[in-house]
């Protein structure tokens, strides 16, 4: 099996050795490559997203990091049927879309909160 170097901050180390010890993984490798297996299928159920769907997107982001949100929403709109914005924190907020339409439209949207490198997390449901 090849080997890959990986340069990674220590916050992320300490919290993947954490996750090893509460999952079992036997090392580092054997969690990463779980979690690039999971990358892959998200990725390829993504792409086989086709015909009307119906899905909700949650995207996690700093409170001042609200202009990409903004900006995808408007480009969305035609699929976007309910949008809700919530404060978790003083800093930190939660937007949940309800989508309904074309399925790769959708997937796309996914796909582009992704990119953003101000958005922290993303996650597409299917309904």
């Amino acid at each position: 099996m090849p080997i890959v170097s990986l340069s990674l901050p220590d916050q992320m180390l300490k919290s993947m050795d954490e996750i090893q010890d509460s999952i079992g993984f036997s090392g580092r490798s054997e969690l990463v490559r779980a979690a690039i297996r999971l990358l892959l299928d998200d990725t390829r159920h993504k792409d086989a997203l086709a015909g009307r769907s119906d899905a909700v997107i949650v995207v996690g982001h700093a409170k001042e990091d609200e202009e990409p949100v903004t900006r995808l929403k408007h480009r969305f709109e035609d699929i976007v049927k309910t949008h809700v914005h919530c404060k978790v924190s003083a800093e930190d907020c939660i937007e949940v879309f309800v989508l309904a339409g074309d399925g790769k439209h959708i997937a796309s949207m996914a796909k582009e909160f992704e990119k953003e490198k101000k958005i922290r997390s993303v996650k597409l449901l299917l309904v």
